[in-house]
């Protein structure tokens, strides 16, 4: 049974930093190209950014890119993904997904953990 946990997520004032993490178990995470969403209240799920099989290559949206940074540990089933210079729109719930292909949809997602960042 795969899972993905994530963790790390709170209140937060605007500038600052939080670091999300997501354990996965159940699969071989070297094979999963992984990837990071993000739902805001009454808005749809967002796609924040992912990273390749080996953590060379990562993709982010516009709106975060230079202040959220993805990175993975293949020896801890672990992605990671490390945010600064929050906002109040960043404010959502954050979700890692996994899957075996480079494209298409996750196979597999986390139950999610809530950031809040206070003006």
């Amino acid at each position: 049974q795969v899972q993905l946990v994530e963790s790390g997520g709170g209140l937060v004032q605007a500038g600052g930093s939080l670091r999300l993490s997501c354990v996965a178990s159940g699969l071989t995470f070297s094979d999963y190209f992984m990837g990071w969403f993000r739902q805001a209240p009454g808005k749809e799920r967002e796609f924040v950014g992912n990273i390749d099989y080996r953590g060379r290559i990562t993709y982010y949206v516009e709106s975060v890119k230079g202040r959220f940074t993805i990175s993975r540990d293949n020896a801890k089933n672990t992605v990671s993904l490390q945010m600064k210079s929050l906002k109040p729109e960043d404010t959502a719930v954050y979700y890692c997904a996994a899957r075996r292909s480079a494209s298409g949809s996750y196979d597999h997602w986390g139950q999610g953990t809530q950031v809040t960042v206070s003006s």
